[in-house]
């Protein structure tokens, strides 16, 4: 799979139809990728959910509308996509700093956003460490939530701080973080912060176990502080292995984070040499 391309098919299709009703399967299909792939990569190579852009996107055109054209306020923020004067008007606000109407009136200065553009770089010489392991299937026990794909980057770490208060008398240790979307189809997913589990311990209340199946892992070392070196790996992950693998493509829709013990470091997780994984399942294409 081509990710570049694939991202930048993705764009060009949202902005052929930037007025039109735009999800996230549907671009997807367009693009002949799994949602849930689609919205990783698509995130980890632009900067943004998909979600995001489209929505900056719209309100970047509605207020060159505004400026350009006499049509009504109410029929421009129904062309991109709001049902009433008064979501398009907060929105309005939280992105251009005014009303529409104030935009209209005073002729005010807006704020643009271009499309985005993908293109091939050289980069030079960096390495990514990683090993191709076959992992037989294992337990885990952990806190679950279910999120947003919009939402995850304000959400999950709330999840964290409930993960640590509730886990401070039953020592599990946040070992792992998992993100499953089974059907690699929705707009949700899910994550757990979890443990090793082995059947013997009692397992707490709001806690739960997962299976984590058989499966040929991807696994990517991370050194560094966090999250800024966990990002980094990511990002690459998706712009350029992924892009230029030969011999491998995705098997299914889990991502695993792998954390060591911070206690192990000086500055814990923001130790310059603070050690972590990601895995990423695979299948030899």
């Amino acid at each position: 799979m081509r990710w570049t391309e694939t991202i930048s098919d993705a764009i060009t299709f949202i902005e052929e139809n930037i007025t039109e009703e735009l999800t996230i399967d549907k671009i997807a299909n367009e693009v002949n990728i799994s949602p849930f792939y689609f919205q990783k990569g698509f995130s980890m190579l632009c900067g943004y959910t998909v979600a995001e852009y489209i929505r900056k996107r719209r309100l970047a055109l509605a207020a060159i509308e505004l400026l350009s054209s006499d049509i009504k306020i109410i029929d421009i923020a129904m062309k991109y996509g709001y049902d009433s004067p008064d979501s398009f008007s907060k929105s309005f606000v939280r992105f251009h700093g005014k009303t529409p109407s104030q935009v209209r009136k005073d002729k005010s200065t807006i704020k643009s956003f271009a499309p985005l553009s993908i293109k091939f770089t050289l980069e030079g010489g960096y390495s990514m460490d990683y090993k191709i392991i076959e992992k037989d299937e294992f337990q885990v026990l952990g806190l679950q939530r279910s999120f947003k794909y919009e939402n995850a980057m304000k959400e999950v770490p709330v999840l964290w701080g409930e993960f640590f208060q509730k886990s401070q008398d039953s020592k599990i240790s946040p070992i792992y973080g998992i993100n499953t979307d089974e059907s690699m189809q929705g707009n949700t997913f899910e994550y757990m912060i979890a443990d090793n589990y082995d059947g013997s311990r009692d397992i707490p209340e709001g806690f739960k176990t997962k299976l984590i199946p058989k499966f040929l892992w991807a696994t990517f070392t991370c050194k560094g502080p966090m999250p800024e070196a966990m990002q980094d790996i990511n990002k690459k992950i998706y712009s350029e292995w992924l892009a230029n693998c030969k011999e491998y493509e995705i098997a299914a829709g889990y991502c695993i984070e792998v954390y060591d013990d911070p206690s192990k470091y000086k500055n814990g997780i923001r130790d310059e040499n603070y050690y972590s994984e990601i895995w990423i399942p695979i299948n030899k294409k």
